[in-house]
């Protein structure tokens, strides 16, 4: 069946009917809004937004899929703020012949990555659009703890990351050359596995900034250096090539590290901690702050595009 042929209020039935309360939840869906618990009298909130033919493709993946890519985008952000999620809104906007049961399987991969972190969908809203387009806004609460912004980055500091980089953006380029391998890359592009815990974490450690890694490593980490005022330096030995990646690589004609340096989707975090922290297994050196602008590698420039951009 259709969602046109269910209705608006039929096929809102049917999702919430789907989706279970995180312990934040006061209130949920089925009213004019929904009460969420917020002990820290402060909320961190993030919206993030996909669009069929520009974030997702349906040949590529699943309903569920890009449920639990949509939660992840907006879930990173807040944890990259050192705080804890809490919730999410969904907007969706979708052809009015578009299968009612993708709607409910979207849902149910929304619900799902927001369980692993203890968070719930709450609310949102459905409208009919000729472009299938999933909206979604992540709250959460810091939990006492000062917000870790991306300003406070200081020469000397450590630059650590907790996650992958360029598998998503491997996985991507993959698919577009018609490969459904390695599979390791594949599922990495259709959904994300986030380092949740290492965003709070940081925040414990005394990380002096942090960001989601979703535009490409370089691209994000040169956010950090405008923000803080300082240059950024990696070091390119600190990321090793997996071997399914550096096979498809080969196979493909692409540098490895392109994708590891300015792949995005991967949701990885990237910080900076003052030298005298002691960081844990969660979080590997990867280069350092230093006195100047922009990011280099090895103390040069990077060739080429350091991530994505939505208008090019």
């Amino acid at each position: 069946m259709s969602v046109a042929g269910l209705g608006e209020f039929g096929l809102i039935e049917r999702v919430t009917a789907r989706l279970a309360h995180g312990p934040a939840t006061l209130l949920g869906p089925g009213d004019d809004a929904a009460v969420i618990a917020a002990p820290d009298a402060r909320v961190t909130a993030s919206t993030d937004v996909l669009v069929e033919g520009r974030h997702f493709r349906r040949d590529w993946s699943s309903a569920r899929d890009v449920g639990h890519r949509a939660a992840a985008a907006n879930l990173a952000d807040i944890v990259a703020m050192g705080a804890s999620p809490t919730a999410l809104l969904v907007a969706l906007c979708m052809p009015a012949d578009l299968e009612a049961r993708w709607a409910e399987e979207l849902a149910d991969g929304l619900a799902a990555e927001a369980a692993t972190v203890g968070a719930s969908v709450v609310g949102g809203d459905m409208s009919a659009s000729p472009t299938l387009t999933i909206a979604v806004t992540a709250l959460g609460d810091l939990g006492g703890r000062a917000p870790v912004v991306r300003s406070g980055a200081r020469a000397g500091d450590v630059v650590a990351l907790a996650g992958r980089t360029g598998h998503a953006a491997a996985g991507l380029t993959v698919l577009s050359r018609g490969f459904r391998t390695p599979r390791l890359l594949v599922e990495a592009y259709r959904r994300p596995e986030v380092p949740y815990p290492a965003g709070p974490e940081a925040a414990r450690l005394g990380a002096t900034s942090m960001i989601d890694v979703s535009d490409g490593l370089l691209a994000d980490l040169g956010h950090v250096a405008k923000a803080s005022g300082v240059g950024i330096d990696l070091r390119r030995d600190a990321f090793e090539v997996p071997r399914q990646m550096g096979d498809a690589a080969q196979a493909l004609g692409v540098d490895p590290y392109s994708w590891l340096l300015t792949g995005g989707d991967d949701h990885a975090l990237a910080a900076t901690f003052p030298p005298s922290v002691v960081l844990p297994p969660t979080w590997r050196p990867i280069g350092r702050v230093v006195v100047g602008a922009g990011v280099t590698v090895d103390g040069e420039p990077y060739a080429g595009p350091a991530g994505w951009d939505h208008f090019r």
